[in-house]
């Protein structure tokens, strides 16, 4: 495959999980992944609790790699859209493929539910790779 595939991750705010989804992508995945993340509103910063975790796990500092912004930022075409479960209608954005991971959010939550979103998180994206890799996501 030579094109990166460009995935994007849409939460309401865009303060926590789908920063943290995009945050590893990058570390995990950047040979294979265009990493995006947007919301339908924004936060004044992303979460704390989320960049301390992300630094402590992948030494990255979201605080200056990334922001909180609208979807109106995502490219204009993405191949994959993740949802990550805000229980919202999404609007429509086009794309080959799209699913919800259906993730709890971990704000105001001690450590571990950060931790256990981050590995979750990993983990599907891993998977995501795999069922692209393998054809069961045809993406053109």
């Amino acid at each position: 495959m030579t094109k990166k595939i460009k995935v994007a991750y849409v939460c309401v705010h865009n303060s926590c999980r789908s920063q943290m989804a995009e945050a590893i992508t990058k570390e995990i995945a950047s040979d294979f992944f265009e990493a995006y993340s947007g919301g339908t509103e924004t936060k004044p910063k992303i979460n704390q609790d989320a960049v301390r975790i992300i630094k402590g796990l992948y030494h990255v500092d979201m605080n200056l790699t990334q922001r909180s912004k609208l979807i109106d930022e995502l490219p204009e075409e993405v191949d994959v859209l993740v949802t990550m479960g805000c229980n919202v209608e999404c609007p429509f954005i086009p794309t080959q493929h799209r699913e919800d991971w259906g993730l709890e959010d971990p704000s105001g939550q001690p450590d571990s539910a950060f931790l256990t979103t981050a590995e979750i998180i990993k983990k599907n994206i891993n998977h995501l790779r795999k069922r692209i890799e393998d054809g069961t996501i045809p993406i053109k």
